[in-house]
């Protein structure tokens, strides 16, 4: 065999050689394993949210339309969110207990939904300032803490015109829980929107000093039927007041949710609020990171308030003046407290065709003219 020969089987083994390993190669990179999936990433834990209310929840009031509201949340954010709530809480230290308690279980937001719970919710604010604290119905803040408020005084305005078409005595009543502006509000309101309708009207008050205790509700009811009420409104949470108008064949309001079914008879209509407008929006700016110090107000304007189911016995005329207020509550042109107002003293209160803004709504220590007797001094 020639050199040259050799030269060329050489060159054709190597080159055989070399692909022989190319394809082996590819082989190998068609065998090597797909790198592994990465982990799923871990759901966020949910928010939790507390609630605190001064009466039992039941299936009317004051504290049933709170946890309407939280069950609103509940329903909005579903898993992203972990609500609890705390029943009969009373006023005072076990309320303050109870507040840091919820904070020291891991709740990011604390709705504290009564007047006395103010100063017991504002030190332990003090004591947690990662934790958002939310007041209903106060006056005080602080930089993790704001305030949350209905205008019920509206509803109560409405009821007062309803209550002056049935009232044959000229004289109603209203079972009121404390002397605080919150509630001098709505005894006024319900006394004006009457006297809108029939400047006769008067209105005598009988004080509970409790906002839950169906017994002392009832029996202050009685009391002012006895002395001649026969239309009644109530600023308490419980039936008791439309059962006892029931009971003596009278006139009554469901009050804070729609009470109709607990007095059929007597039911002229329900003054309500839904906080669950309110609840989601404080949910979303803690979620959002936009939640801060203010004070909001809502009410017929914004769906926060309302009055419902009106009973048919109701004149038709009755009906249409508190469509037309209602109208005029959500388009702004419709102030309550529009001057001149005058106290039971004769004392003017409010200059004529001044209208009232909320620091003067949060003053107001008085009863108007046309309401009876004097307001008893402190809470």
């Amino acid at each position: 065999m020639t050199l040259r020969s050799k030269r060329t089987l050489i060159q054709v083994a190597a080159l055989s050689l070399v692909s022989a390993t190319l394809a082996l190669s590819g082989c190998g990179k068609k065998e090597e394993a797909k790198p592994a999936a990465a982990p799923a990433a871990a759901k966020p834990e949910p928010i939790k949210a507390a609630w605190i209310y001064v009466g039992p929840v039941g299936d009317a009031g004051w504290s049933f339309a709170h946890d309407l509201g939280r069950k609103a949340v509940e329903a909005k954010f579903g898993d992203a969110v972990k609500t609890t709530f705390v029943e009969k809480v009373p006023e005072g230290a076990d309320a303050e207990r109870v507040i840091r308690d919820l904070a020291q279980q891991g709740n990011k937001i604390i709705f504290a939904t009564s007047f006395g719970y103010m100063d017991a919710m504002l030190k332990v604010a003090g004591e947690f300032p990662d934790v958002k604290f939310e007041h209903a119905t106060g006056y005080k803040d602080a930089p993790n803490m704001r305030i949350y408020d209905a205008s019920f005084y509206q509803d109560t305005y409405m009821a007062g015109v309803i209550a002056a078409a049935m009232s044959k005595s000229n004289t109603l009543g209203f079972v009121g829980s404390f002397p605080i502006p919150e509630v001098l509000r709505n005894i006024n309101a319900f006394t004006l929107g009457a006297q809108s309708v029939n400047p006769k009207i008067k209105t005598k008050v009988v004080w509970v000093n409790t906002w839950f205790d169906p017994p002392k509700e009832s029996e202050a009811a009685q009391s002012l039927i006895n002395q001649g009420a026969d239309v009644l409104l109530q600023n308490t949470d419980s039936t008791a007041v439309l059962q006892t108008a029931e009971k003596n064949g009278k006139y009554a309001f469901g009050w804070d949710s729609d009470m109709s079914a607990f007095g059929p008879k007597a039911h002229l209509a329900s003054a309500i609020v839904d906080w669950g407008p309110y609840y989601i929006k404080a949910m979303e700016d803690l979620k959002g990171g936009t939640w801060k110090t203010d004070r909001t107000v809502w009410g017929v304007k914004e769906g926060l308030n309302d009055l419902i189911k009106i009973n048919d016995v109701v004149p038709e005329a009755a009906k249409k003046k508190v469509g037309e207020i209602k109208a005029g509550m959500k388009d702004g042109s419709f102030e309550v407290f529009t001057g001149p107002i005058v106290d039971n003293a004769g004392k003017e209160r409010l200059a004529k065709d001044q209208k009232a803004d909320q620091a003067w709504r949060d003053k107001i220590d008085f009863y108007v003219k046309g309401v009876e007797g004097k307001v008893p001094s402190g809470k």
